[in-house]
Parts: C-alpha cells; sequence; structure tokens
C-alpha cells in the first residue's frame, strides 16, 4: 500500500466540512423568556394608552364644535353680500340649540337670543358654563358705511 495516496472512495476532509455545526432542535428556535416577554407586553399596553390618550385630548371639544355650528348657521341669516346687516339679528334661530349671538362693531354690540333659555349677556353668564365661537366679519353700521367687527355665537357646554 503506498501511504501518500488517498483513496478515491474516501471523500476529501476540508476545513469548511470539518468544523462543527450547532444544531438546534424546534424547542430551542424563537424561545424568549416570560420574564421578558411580560416586560414586552407591559410596555406595548402602556404605549397604547398613552396613544389614546394623547389622541382622545386631541379631539375637538363637543361644546366648541356646537358653537362653531351655530356660528356658521347665523351668520347665513345675517349676512347679506358678504356684509352683516345688525337688523338681521331679529331672523336668528338655532335649531335644537338655545344660542346668543353677539355682533360687536363701531363701539356698539346688538344682542339676539335664539330661544328663551340662551346664554344671557357676558355680564351675566359664567365663561366655564358656556362654549364660544367668533369671526371677524364685515357690519353695515350705516347705509354706504361698513366697518370691522366680531360676530359671536355662545351655547351652554
Amino acid at each position: 500500500m503506498l501511504h501518500g495516496l488517498v483513496r478515491s472512495d474516501e471523500p476529501k476532509a476540508t476545513e469548511a466540512s470539518t468544523r462543527p455545526t450547532a444544531t438546534f432542535s424546534t424547542a430551542d428556535r424563537a424561545a424568549v423568556e416570560p420574564t421578558a416577554a411580560l416586560i414586552a407586553v407591559v410596555v406595548v399596553g402602556l404605549a397604547l394608552g398613552l396613544y389614546a390618550g394623547a389622541f382622545a385630548d386631541a379631539a375637538p371639544d363637543d361644546g366648541r364644535s356646537t358653537a362653531r355650528a351655530a356660528l356658521d348657521r347665523v351668520e347665513e341669516t345675517v349676512t347679506v353680500g358678504g356684509v352683516v346687516d345688525p337688523s338681521r339679528m331679529r331672523r336668528v334661530e338655532a335649531p335644537g340649540t338655545e344660542t346668543a349671538i353677539e355682533l360687536e362693531a363701531g363701539g356698539e354690540r346688538w344682542l339676539a337670543a335664539s330661544g328663551p333659555d340662551a346664554p344671557g349677556p357676558p355680564e351675566a353668564r359664567s365663561p366655564d358654563a358656556v362654549a364660544v365661537a367668533e369671526r371677524r366679519v364685515t357690519v353695515r353700521v350705516a347705509p354706504g358705511r361698513n366697518v370691522r367687527g366680531t360676530l359671536r355665537a355662545v351655547v351652554w357646554r
């Protein structure tokens, strides 16, 4: 027999095939410690809770949206050609909501209420109990004379 020759029926040993390989059973795959999994669940729960709280705080206040809707309806009623006519304040109606309407322009103030339970004048009502929406408008104070003013809708919260 020759000692320096490799037999043809034996595979050649290479460095890559002689290294030991780690074998994992299916039970070892994707395993997480129970404590780490519990902490992860708590963190995700807290994050969702904080997100929901921030989202709820960002939602518009229902009283303010009611006041804005009332202001939109009133503005359509009292405006003629883009100019508010104070004489049309008598026509103010806000179905379903008792609303007080205030118009201030040129040092004058006009008040109107859509019902007997509407909020009173600014001096008599509590600011915490009402929602207010206001908008800058052009007001006709005399024939051919317009000034800038504020149209305000006030509703109970």
